[in-house]
C-alpha cells in the first residue's frame, strides 16, 4: 500500500484518546440546588455496602452502560437511580472537561441543576447519606494539596538488554497533585475534589 493510499485511508477519521476501547468509562453528575436563596453542591456518601470506595464522598455517578446513548445520559440516569428523582427534576445539564487517567478511567464530568430536591429518596444500598455546601465556601476556600509521588517498578523478566541504558535506564517519574477540603467534619478529596476544583477555576475566569 503506498502513501497516497495509506492517507486516503485515514483520511476525515475523527482522532479520539488512544486505546479508548480498554478504559472504563463513567460519568457523573455535580449537583447544583438552591436553598434559601443560596446555590449548594450536593454530595453523596458512598454505602460501606459497596465494594469500591465505601464511606468516601463523590457525585452521583457512575459506569456508562452499552444502552447509554451518551455519557450525559449516564449521569442523568445513574443521579436518577442513586438520588430516586425523575428526569424531570434535573435540568441544564452542561459538560465540564473530561479526565483520562494513569489507572484507566476516563470520567466525563457534567454540572447540573436539582430541583424539588425534598423528593429525594436514596437508594442505600448504593449511597448512606446526601448533604450540601454552599458554593461561596468553595468560591472563597482553597483546597489543601499534597503530592503523591510514583515509582517505576519493572517486573522481574522485563527486557533490560533491549533498551539503551538498561538497568541504568533514566525512567521518567513524576507525581500527582491529591486535593482535599473539608467542611463541617466531611472530608472531599480525589476525583471529587479536583472536578470540584475545576469547576470553582472556570467559574472565577
Amino acid at each position: 500500500m503506498d502513501a497516497s493510499r495509506i492517507l486516503a485511508k485515514l483520511e476525515g477519521r475523527a482522532p479520539s484518546i488512544m486505546g479508548q476501547q480498554r478504559y472504563k468509562q463513567s460519568a457523573v453528575l455535580l449537583p447544583l440546588l438552591n436553598i434559601q436563596d443560596e446555590t449548594h453542591v450536593l454530595f453523596e456518601v458512598r454505602s460501606m455496602q459497596m465494594r469500591s470506595q465505601p464511606g468516601d464522598i463523590c457525585f452521583p455517578g457512575g459506569r456508562i452502560d452499552k444502552t447509554d446513548k451518551s455519557p450525559k445520559e449516564t449521569a442523568i440516569r445513574e443521579t436518577m437511580e442513586e438520588l430516586g428523582i425523575s428526569a424531570s427534576n434535573i435540568e441544564a445539564v452542561t459538560p465540564l472537561d473530561y479526565i483520562v487517567n494513569d489507572s484507566g478511567r476516563i470520567i466525563y464530568p457534567f454540572v447540573g441543576k436539582l430541583l424539588n430536591y425534598e423528593q429525594i429518596k436514596l437508594n442505600e444500598a448504593e449511597v448512606s447519606e446526601v448533604f450540601t455546601v454552599p458554593l461561596s465556601y468553595f468560591l472563597e476556600t482553597e483546597p489543601e494539596v499534597y503530592k503523591v509521588h510514583f515509582q517505576v517498578n519493572p517486573e522481574k523478566d522485563f527486557p533490560f538488554d533491549l533498551i539503551v541504558g538498561g538497568k541504568d535506564y533514566k525512567w521518567n517519574t513524576g507525581h500527582i497533585d491529591e486535593l482535599f477540603y473539608q467542611y463541617n467534619g466531611k472530608v472531599i478529596w480525589g476525583l471529587t475534589a479536583k472536578i470540584l476544583t475545576h469547576f470553582v477555576h472556570l467559574l472565577k475566569k
